[in-house]
């Protein structure tokens, strides 16, 4: 599953110069947690504020939300989410950087995608990447054996392939998958079975 699967289309723009009065109201009226700021030329970046921004910078200052500008307290150059990008990365990327949301760009601003949306949304619980991989894998060992059989294991085709395996097991052991002992390319040029094949 990826971002653009997932991510909420229903997002608002605000100029950087706008007031936090501005902001709050437009954020009340569509009832959103965050709004995009938009880039003031082609070569500026998006920003961001949120409702932490204005509770944390504004709130709990007791500042006047009318004298205050959007650019005062917005995040800019923002965290940005590929739509291609798959959902675990965009959780590793929010867990990496402590954002709870993002805009979806790509040339253009497609979506936001949130911590919500991914619980909500995302299809974790029924595909977890490491059951995803471990079936990869299972698909890669039995490739590479055949490949290697009957071109040969020292052959170009067959090295590819068992190159394959090692990076899709080392990406499940990333994952949690316990490290085996010895690669998948060992044990078949032992003429044994390897244990992510059976």
């Amino acid at each position: 599953m990826k971002a653009k699967h997932i991510m909420t289309q229903d997002v608002a723009t605000i100029r950087g110069s706008a007031t936090v009065t501005e902001a709050v109201k437009l954020m009340r009226f569509k009832q959103l947690r965050a709004l995009i700021v938009e880039p003031r030329h082609d070569g500026d970046a998006y920003g961001i504020v949120t409702e932490t921004d204005i509770v944390s910078k504004v709130v709990a200052y007791g500042k006047d939300p009318k004298q205050l500008h959007v650019y005062e307290i917005m995040s800019k150059p923002c965290i940005v989410v590929n739509p291609d990008l798959d959902v675990e990365y965009v959780a590793r990327l929010f867990a990496n950087t402590g954002v709870w949301r993002a805009p979806v760009i790509q040339g253009e601003l497609l979506g936001i995608i949130s911590v919500t949306d991914i619980i909500t949304k995302g299809d974790f619980l029924e595909n977890s990447k490491l059951a995803f991989l471990q079936k990869e894998l299972h698909k890669a060992i039995i490739n590479a054996r055949s490949i290697a059989t009957n071109y040969g294991e020292d052959s170009k085709k067959a090295t590819e392939a068992w190159d394959f395996v090692d990076e899709l097991q080392a990406e499940a052991c990333f994952y949690g998958a316990p490290k085996p002992e010895k690669p998948a390319r060992e044990l078949f040029s032992k003429g044994l079975q390897p244990i992510a094949a059976n």
